[in-house]
């Protein structure tokens, strides 16, 4: 089965990346020691470049393969059949987000991708789902025979190499993991299967892949199948970030750096448009949506508290949202955004938070 890194990419090793380069195999020893060398790893990359490649994560690569098809099975589909899937239709942002609904001022500007948004699959009862726009609830599905297997498959072995990397980076803070993991119920971990679209437009600030932007949740585990990526660099310069084959590429995103009081760098990136057709796979790593993040009480100081107030994960996740997503925006200037609310303490959906993978 094809996957959709090119030839010339495929030239492309370690020795060419611009950003560190870790091997995480000795986070899957049980070895002590190993692991506090990959955490060291990982720490340092956070603290400097706030980006880094990861290799020895366990995804096969058939399993990478596997997703690429998946994903370019869907996109080549006809516009009607992608539009019975729009995300417009949930109010949990689930489905196929075309490429007018990429920004609330386009067509002023144009972020040149299209997209299928899944998360962390919740009950329909849940009462995040039920109160509306909360970014928790169950997915849609296109109907494709075998595409939910391939997908879900993929999802849950990201999402629990992303919980081995919480727990190295917890590791390394030296705070309990459980600080963390405590957060991660029915987390608002989202999976982006985007098509960069081809086109014959220039590259400019207002005709961009995907403009500048921090992540917002923990962290980004990002498969890419082609070149495209830039990220800004201690120096306020881009610099590539081309994919190399076997790697994933990692960046630090805002709640990583509220809880850090800032040692870790949420980093500013972006998509360029090269105007040719580019396949990539984000797994935006967050929490429950009603999680409060502020600086964890190691790192907390009166500059770090004034710096980083405490906020709701979700409501970040909404306020971003609301600009990132056309139909949003009109949902929200329609007054159709309910205000927030706590879950009750009696919430029949708690359950244990999630560990690192044995």
């Amino acid at each position: 089965m094809r996957t959709d890194i090119s030839d010339d990419q495929r030239a492309l090793t370690v020795d060419d990346a611009t950003l560190p380069v870790i091997d995480l195999s000795e986070l899957f020893t049980g070895d002590p020691a190993g692991k506090a060398r990959v955490a060291a790893a990982l720490g340092d990359a956070a603290r400097t470049s706030g980006f880094f490649y990861i290799t020895g994560h366990g995804i096969p690569q058939d399993m990478i393969d596997s997703l690429f098809a998946a994903s370019r099975e869907f996109h080549e589909k006809s516009r009607s059949f992608k539009m019975k899937y729009w995300s417009g239709f949930t109010t949990n942002h689930r489905g196929y987000v075309p490429f007018e609904e990429n920004g609330s001022d386009f067509p002023k500007s144009i972020n040149f991708n299209e997209a299928w948004d899944m998360s962390y699959e919740a009950p329909a009862d849940h009462p995040d789902y039920v109160a509306k726009w909360r970014m928790t609830g169950p997915n849609v599905w296109p109907d494709i025979p075998g595409w939910k297997d391939t997908v879900s498959a993929y999802y849950d072995a990201v999402f629990s190499l992303g919980l081995r990397l919480l727990d190295a980076l917890a590791l390394e803070l030296g705070v309990d993991p459980e600080e963390l993991t405590r957060h991660i119920t029915y987390p608002t971990s989202q999976l982006r299967l985007l098509r960069y679209i081809e086109n014959d437009m220039p590259a400019t600030k207002d005709l961009v892949g995907i403009g500048a932007h921090s992540d917002f949740e923990c962290f980004t585990i990002l498969l890419q199948g082609g070149p495209g990526l830039q990220v800004m660099n201690a120096e306020d310069v881009w610099i590539e970030a081309p994919p190399i084959p076997g790697c994933f590429v990692v960046n630090i995103g805002d709640i990583f750096e509220t809880w850090s009081g800032g040692q870790f760098k949420s980093t500013q990136h972006r998509v360029v448009n090269s105007g040719k057709e580019r396949y990539s796979a984000p797994l935006f790593f967050g929490l429950d949506y009603h999680a409060v993040v502020e600086p964890l009480e190691k790192f907390r100081t009166p500059e770090t508290v004034a710096k980083y107030p405490p906020m709701k994960a979700g409501d970040h996740l909404m306020r971003m949202s609301v600009n990132a997503f056309r139909y949003m925006a009109d949902a929200y200037a329609k007054g159709e955004l309910v205000p927030d609310y706590d879950i009750p303490e009696e919430n029949p959906f708690k359950r244990e938070a999630r560990s690192p993978a044995e």
